[in-house]
């Protein structure tokens, strides 16, 4: 707590009094006794503020989020003082629309759970100051969060997982592989050496000018590039996946990134047009993008069941692998996914889309 309390004075406080304005907000009386324990979430890792109640039993009482999205489209990538910036203007009005929406008011709460690492310094910073000056007005405990942990446990909440299971999480931050053998006991199997998939697919899409094709103008990189892919023709380039030769867990993706790189600049080149105007074979360098990163996701992923399987550190015949995270929901990817639990016998598990991407349900 002393380290916390030393974290946050680094980053500005809501002051008293707006905290004490923020609590007489709360002056409705809920109709029903609640007998659970009640934890407010609170997530600011990156760019989206969000906030949810969930009680001991796992029900979700109340949730609210703001995304950012829309302003780091016209910016071409997130800036971390900008994502700070509008945390600043949006977590007490999330905090209490996610509070109203519970019916559940302040004093109620038994303890505020609050991302803590990793992310954005930045952007955890609001959410921290906010959550500290709430439990110090409170006098409530607090729980300190690790971000993907809580995107690890998330499974739990929609569906009856036992220990131990495998998760994968993948997003525009973060890649890695883990064995989890219990709330808070977690085995390192692989991560990314460089950059996160959903960060690689977001340059390429920025790299291809996808925010100018009138199809994608809306989209994240992600999600234009899978949009995009479904017209194009994945093996026409022929991109190879990264550590082919690699005996390990791990994912690398930035060597794939300046391969990819090269290779518009010359098809640039080649139909003549400037850096920043659409090409025509831009659909089927998304698909062999999309393709490769599948397949390179694929067979790390293949490598760790196996090596959990032969040491008996996963469950022969009822094997669990968990994928979570923003390029979870990308279908062609978890289709490659599928693949690999047919073949190893494993049951794939990914929560829904609203819980795969960041949200305070996953904190409380």
């Amino acid at each position: 707590m002393l380290i916390l309390n030393k974290t946050a004075g680094v980053f500005s406080k809501p002051s008293k009094r707006n905290m004490y304005e923020f609590l007489r907000s709360f002056n409705f009386h809920p109709g029903k006794l609640f007998l659970h324990k009640l934890v407010l979430g609170i997530e600011t890792s990156c760019d989206d503020t969000a906030a949810a109640v969930v009680d001991e039993t796992g029900n979700v009482l109340g949730e609210a989020i703001h995304s950012q999205t829309e302003v780091h489209l016209k910016t071409g990538g997130i800036i971390p003082s900008v994502a700070q910036q509008l945390h600043r203007e949006n977590i007490q009005r999330i905090v209490q629309e996610a509070l109203s929406a519970s019916k559940v008011s302040p004093s109620e709460l038994s303890a505020i759970a609050t991302t803590i690492k990793p992310g954005l310094a930045l952007s955890l910073g609001v959410g921290l100051s906010f959550s500290l000056q709430l439990v110090d007005q409170l006098k409530k405990p607090f729980i300190p969060i690790h971000h993907m942990e809580a995107h690890a446990l998330t499974i739990r909440l929609t569906n009856k997982v036992e220990f131990p299971f495998l998760v994968l999480l993948i997003s525009g931050g973060h890649c890695l592989l883990a064995l989890v053998r219990g709330v808070s006991d977690f085995l390192l199997l692989g991560k990314s050496l460089d950059i996160a998939p959903g960060d690689m697919l977001d340059k390429v899409a920025r790299r291809l000018s996808l925010i100018k094709h009138p199809e994608c103008s809306t989209m994240s990189g992600g999600k234009a590039i899978e949009h995009l892919a479904k017209q194009g023709n994945k093996l026409h380039f022929d991109f190879k996946p990264p550590m082919q030769h690699a005996k390990n867990c791990d994912f690398s993706f930035s060597g794939l990134h300046h391969i990819i790189d090269k290779m518009i600049m010359q098809k640039e080149k080649e139909e003549g047009i400037e850096k920043g105007q659409i090409l025509s074979s831009a659909a089927d360098i998304a698909a062999a993008v999309q393709h490769t990163v599948a397949c390179h996701i694929a067979k790390r992923t293949h490598r760790a069941i196996l090596f959990c399987k032969q040491r008996d550190l996963l469950c022969q015949s009822n094997a669990v692998l968990v994928v979570s995270g923003g390029v979870a929901s990308n279908l062609h990817i978890r289709k490659a996914l599928e693949i690999v639990t047919d073949a190893t016998q494993c049951t794939l598990l990914c929560p829904p889309p609203r819980l795969c991407t960041d949200n305070g349900v996953m904190i409380a």
